[in-house]
């Protein structure tokens, strides 16, 4: 009978099936932390504003690198801003790719901020003849726990910096790091 104890806090101390929230770790909110980021990938590859309302949180605010531009509040003033810009890039013809490599995350509680770079490629129609450009930053990017499975943002900051800090980032466990871009030859800037 001393084994029934035993055998009681064992199956005890085992995840619940019947309530995966229990079984929630750090590596699985890195999971869904870093779930957003082939959602921006998708948005900027389909030129699709829309696909950036799943991201956003309904009160999140952005900081654009711009210095003429103020602080957008709200996820549909947000989803605006990239409304704005891929008809921008629809109007040329043109087709965008975006990546990301996160260098560091901070999560506390059911927030979370996630520091790295960026990368954008810009391919212009083939009609022009211009070359594939590209342009890249690095941002701060705050979210929050929305439930037991979704992460969204909250704060998205960012301004330029060269590529090669998003070429020569380096992987860190469990955070998303993207694809690996080629360089593309010095000079080439976003038109």
């Amino acid at each position: 009978m001393k084994f029934l104890p035993l055998v009681l806090m064992c199956l005890l101390s085992l995840p619940s099936l019947a309530n995966p929230a229990k079984t929630h770790t750090k590596s699985t909110d890195d999971q869904l932390i870093n779930a957003n980021y082939p959602l921006f990938i998708s948005a900027f590859n389909q030129l699709s504003p829309e696909v950036t309302r799943e991201i956003y949180a309904d009160e999140a605010s952005y900081l654009s690198e711009s210095q003429s531009k103020e602080i957008y509040y709200g996820r549909d003033n947000i989803v605006a801003i990239y409304q704005k810009f891929f008809d921008k890039i629809r109007a040329k013809k043109a087709t965008i790719d975006v990546d990301f490599r996160i260098t560091k995350r901070k999560i506390i509680g059911d927030g979370a901020i996630d520091t790295g770079y960026y990368l954008v490629r810009f391919y212009p129609a083939k009609e022009t003849g211009e070359p594939v450009s590209e342009f890249a930053g690095k941002f701060a990017i705050g979210t929050e726990k929305v439930s037991a499975t979704q992460w969204k943002v909250s704060l998205d900051t960012n301004n330029r910096a060269e590529p090669s800090y998003y070429l020569n980032a380096k992987p860190v466990p469990n955070l998303y790091y993207g694809r690996q871009f080629p360089p593309l030859p010095a000079g080439k800037k976003l038109p």
